[in-house]
């Protein structure tokens, strides 16, 4: 059985801003909102996050993680250090979760591939969406 690919984005308008995260988990997509106010890297540490911990409250054993945020995925991966202490402290606050139920993988993804992503942008194109 191949793993579970679960993808995830955040955003914030404008930016910084209030935060929004979509984590989507086999076709279904869950929002996250009341977040608080950050930057468009805050968001993207917080669904990167909330994406573990949707697999692990899942219970999910093999999971993919997938976003579209280059830099995020590079610091988490350890490829590129955490620049601030802001990112070092999601990077922890990651890695100390991770500790219990780890995802096999963590990828980057084009925007145009990132189910969460899309749904966020679709999330705002519908009629009455505030945004």
């Amino acid at each position: 059985m191949s793993p579970l690919k679960i993808f995830f984005d955040g955003g914030c308008r404008p930016n910084p801003g209030p935060m929004e995260v979509a984590v989507v988990v086999r076709g279904e997509a869950r929002f996250f909102d009341q977040l608080g106010e950050g930057s468009h890297a805050d968001a993207e540490w917080l669904a990167l996050c909330l994406a573990l911990e949707v697999a692990q409250g899942l219970g999910i054993m093999q999971f993919d993680l997938l976003g579209d945020s280059r830099s995020i995925v590079d610091q988490v991966r350890g490829v590129v250090l955490c620049r601030g202490l802001r990112a070092r402290g999601y990077r922890e606050r990651f890695m100390a979760a991770s500790a219990i139920l780890p995802p096999r993988r963590i990828r980057w993804v084009s925007r145009r591939q990132n189910l969460a992503g899309i749904a966020l942008s679709r999330r705002h194109d519908l009629p009455g969406a505030v945004s």
